[in-house]
C-alpha cells in the first residue's frame, strides 16, 4: 500500500479542525478530510507534545493560590477567549455555508458539462 505524503499546511488545519471544538472525533474529521482516524490521532498528539500540553490533567489547580490581580487578569483574558471564539465560530459557521454552496456548485456544473 503506498503512503501518502500530506502538506504540513493540510496536517495543520486538520488538527485545528480537531481541536477547535471538544465534540468532534478523529473518525468524525478523518472522514471528512479522507485520512484515516489513526493518522489524524498520530497528528494531534504530535502537535500537543510540540506545545507540550500533556493528554492528562493532574487536577490540582485548587490548591495553587491566586491574587486578586492575578484573578481579574484570567477573567479578563476569559471574556476577549470568548468573544474571540464567538467571533472564530460565527466565521467557520460562514465558511460551511460558502463550502457547501461551492460542493453543489462543482456538482452542477460537472453534471452540466457531461451531456
Amino acid at each position: 500500500m503506498v503512503m501518502k505524503v500530506y502538506s504540513p499546511e493540510f496536517k495543520a488545519d486538520a488538527v485545528a479542525l480537531y481541536l477547535s471544538d471538544p465534540s468532534h472525533t478523529f473518525e468524525g474529521i478523518g472522514k471528512d478530510l479522507g485520512i484515516s482516524r489513526e493518522t489524524l490521532r498520530n497528528w494531534v498528539r504530535a502537535e500537543r507534545a510540540r506545545r507540550g500540553e500533556g493528554g492528562t490533567t493532574n487536577g490540582n489547580t485548587k490548591d495553587i493560590p491566586v491574587s486578586e490581580s492575578t484573578k481579574q487578569e484570567l477573567e479578563a483574558e476569559i471574556a476577549a477567549l470568548r468573544a474571540e471564539l464567538k467571533a472564530v465560530r460565527k466565521e467557520n459557521q460562514k465558511l460551511a455555508v460558502e463550502r457547501d454552496i461551492l460542493r453543489k456548485a462543482t456538482k452542477f456544473f460537472a453534471a452540466e458539462m457531461n451531456w
